[in-house]
């Protein structure tokens, strides 16, 4: 086997993951919790509700860097959910999400195996969706034990079990070391409309390999939901259905621990959406006690706002944080505009640990009321629920109930608006299928659901049937039969084909789901309706030689004053890093470090804008404390505004004693500011404090290396900021010093 490890600094080697994978035996199975740790102390704060820090890399928020850059992890497990289709990108992406926080993988296919009748072992991307296929989970699997590694901590790797195909599934995934999985007869029946009884003898078979695998379970629940006119009054019958499922699981052999109900807050604003959702949840937590809670955001009324989809997602989160999430999901808009992106991905995991962070020690200081309407409402949804179940029982059971269309229904029970979706008993996909076991069956395989009569071949073996042949696939993996292609026209080994040059080479493309796919999105605001501005951004892009170019956002600022529009098109180039002249990153030391030189040496700096250019953003975000400028060192800054001849700059320097001199600079025509920076080091020779002074220059138009040519002892351009100013000046003096 390869000895492959994943390297911080180069990306995964595709091509190792997938090199022997035939003889591959993914290293871990059960679902693996996060571990609590009790007053975690990170960058002088105590977090109350977190779980313990990874162990490896990981990608903290981009403000953690103004607090030693920690990042601490929320209690809950934070699931990403990927979705491009092509399982070796997929791989990339997970690293990403890993290392942003995810420990929840769920790859979720644009059209799932539930379509298939059977277990497809190929990968037929063309027919319009990803069949769940060995080679793919045994891949994704074999890199995240890799990507576990490096960010030292267990990754539940996830999909689905589901369709007519689900106890093979449920098999392939025990096998193939997969640790969540949705499983749900329900969710076949009413949205699959496969046949009621071969869904629920197929999940008995599915649920005992997944109890005996340690695999956590999802149910479907939440579906109806997302399906209903009007999400918020379907809460009674989600409770039905989580009840169904969650009771059945337990009875088939699941432990409670390893039964989680997908819950979905039913609102979204506009709506008052605590006001509905909080009932709701404390609800459901009151009425399965036991079980655990995967929270997942609602999608329902998602569009393509990103911004609306984060305050959604930061909304439900709260529910979840003033009730309890074991599970917390990141769905990002891919629901809503289909773009199921490298950053959407990330950003929703982000998102998911900034609030929680944010949130840490809420029910420290607040409590939900015993009394008045949450409690109210709390209980009445539960009684609906309850009400439900009975009228479900008495009328024949829960597969009457479908036929007589009970179910997202859009009324909120007992209201009934005769739209709910009917099935029959007798119909549906796989309808007939069901064969009844003969008296003498017997299958030697382990983890089997009912009768088998072991017995009559060898009672020793009763506890245990596969004994009868030496062990199953799921004791000796041997014995598993590994297909690795049947498309000869699309499979993995023909994509990185056809992607080569982009892989090692240096050749790079922007990306947004596939390697290399050349994707890039625009964001501008047009003055014009919203039709105009429409065809105005695909002009736009289109003359700026993008292909494939399509509007996927628009948003009214004001129906005349304008549109904010995003297109999303693909560049028609490819950009070779060996021909570029990458600058090196700039020199950054400590603010403890420059604190300390400056404590030790104290500094007096003269500034202002030279010349004639009343411009003075730029100059006080490098030097005003408020903006994180050189004040917050202890530096002394004698600010002299703008317009500021030069002689004038020098003469203050000499006048206060200065060390250093800042010029900023930012008109440019005629090279005006080089030639300021150039009489600025001919006048203090002529002074004669050339060198005496660190001169240093800067502004929106200089280029760094152009204005140490024009006299400077260094330059600084857009990206200058106070800590690179500060930097050059510290190293600078320790080496006049000889340090």
């Amino acid at each position: 086997m390869s000895d492959y490890k994943l390297n911080p600094t180069e990306p995964i080697d595709v091509d190792e993951i997938l090199r022997d994978l035939e003889h591959y035996t993914p290293r871990r199975h059960p679902w693996q919790w996060r571990k609590k740790a009790e007053n975690l102390q990170m960058g002088g704060f105590t977090y109350r509700d977190a779980s313990q820090p990874m162990g490896g890399d990981s990608v903290p928020l981009p403000s953690a860097k103004y607090f030693a850059s920690i990042d601490p992890q929320p209690a809950p497990v934070i699931t990403t959910e990927i979705a491009s289709g092509r399982f070796e990108d997929d791989i990339r992406r997970m690293r990403m999400a890993a290392h942003h926080g995810a420990d929840h993988i769920m790859v979720i296919r644009t059209a799932g195996q539930s379509h298939y009748d059977g277990l497809i072992e190929g990968t037929p991307q063309g027919i319009g969706g990803v069949p769940i296929t060995r080679k793919q989970v045994r891949a994704q699997r074999r890199a995240l034990d890799l990507i576990e590694e490096e960010v030292g901590r267990p990754i539940n790797y996830h999909s689905y079990v589901s369709g007519v195909a689900g106890p093979d599934i449920a098999v392939m995934f025990a096998e193939e070391g997969v640790s969540g999985a949705h499983q749900d007869p329900q969710y076949n029946v009413i949205y699959r409309n496969i046949n009621m009884v071969r869904s629920f003898v197929d999940a008995c078979e599915s649920k005992r390999i997944m109890a005996y695998a340690g695999i956590l379970q999802i149910d479907g629940a939440h579906n109806a939901n997302a399906t209903a006119r009007e999400a918020w009054k379907v809460m009674p019958e989600l409770m039905v259905q989580h009840a169904i499922n969650a009771t059945f699981s337990h009875k088939v052999g699941l432990k409670k621990e390893n039964i989680a109900l997908s819950t979905v807050p039913p609102t979204a604003p506009p709506a008052p959406c605590l006001y509905i959702d909080l009932p709701y949840a404390v609800a459901l937590r009151e009425l399965f006690e036991g079980y655990r809670f995967r929270a997942q955001m609602n999608t329902k009324y998602m569009e393509s706002s990103t911004r609306e989809a984060t305050v959604t997602h930061v909304l439900n989160i709260l529910t979840s944080k003033l009730t309890s999430a074991d599970i917390q999901s990141t769905i990002t808009p891919d629901e809503g505009r289909n773009v199921p992106w490298h950053m959407y991905n990330i950003e929703a995991c982000d998102t998911a640990k900034q609030t929680f962070a944010g949130l840490d020690g809420l029910m420290d200081m607040v409590e939900l009321k015993n009394e008045g309407y949450l409690r109210d409402k709390a209980r009445e949804l539960k009684e609906r629920a309850v009400l439900f179940m009975e009228e479900m029982i008495a009328n024949g059971g829960y597969f009457a109930a479908v036929e007589e269309g009970f179910f997202v229904d859009s009324g909120i029970y007992p209201e009934r608006n005769g739209d709910g979706i009917a099935r029959q008993m007798g119909g549906g996909v796989g309808a007939g299928t069901v064969i009844e076991r003969a008296p003498d069956y017997m299958a030697p395989v382990t983890a089997h659901y009912g009768y088998n009569n072991v017995a009559q071949y060898d009672p020793s073996c009763v506890s245990d049937p596969a004994k009868l042949i030496g062990g199953d696939t799921l004791e000796d993996p041997s014995k598993i039969i590994y297909i690795d292609e049947l498309d000869e026209n699309d499979n993995v080994n023909l994509r990185l084909d056809e992607k080569r040059e982009f892989i090692g080479t240096g050749k790079i493309m922007p990306e947004m789901e596939w390697r290399a796919d050349g994707t890039v999105v625009l964001t501008m605001f047009l003055p014009t309706h919203r039709r105009a501005a429409e065809a105005a951004a695909l002009a736009i892009a289109k003359k700026m030689n993008l292909n494939e170019c399509e509007v996927i956002h628009r948003e009214c600022l004001q129906q005349a004053e304008g549109w904010r529009i995003e297109v999303k098109g693909k560049v028609p180039f490819v950009v070779d890093l060996n021909e570029l002249e990458i600058p090196p990153e700039p020199e950054v030391i400590t603010d403890d470090e420059i604190r300390e030189e400056i404590a030790e040496h104290p500094l007096t700096v003269v500034c202002g804008t030279v010349g004639q250019d009343e411009h003075s953003v730029g100059l006080r975000e490098v030097i005003d404390i408020k903006h994180g400028g050189i004040e917050k060192y202890g530096i002394k800054v004698h600010y002299l505004g703008t317009s500021v001849p030069v002689e004038k700059l020098l003469q203050a320097a000499v006048e206060v004693n200065a060390e250093v001199v800042l010029a900023s600079t930012i008109i440019s025509h005629d090279d005006i500011h080089y030639k300021n920076i150039a009489a600025i080091d001919r006048l203090a020779r002529e002074m004669g404090i050339r060198d005496k002074v660190i001169f240093c220059a800067g502004g929106t138009q200089v280029t760094p290396e152009l204005a140490v040519q024009a006299g400077a002892d260094a330059g600084f351009g857009r990206s200058g900021k106070g800590v690179h100013v500060a930097t050059f000046i510290v190293k600078e003096r320790q080496r006049r010093r000889g340090e």
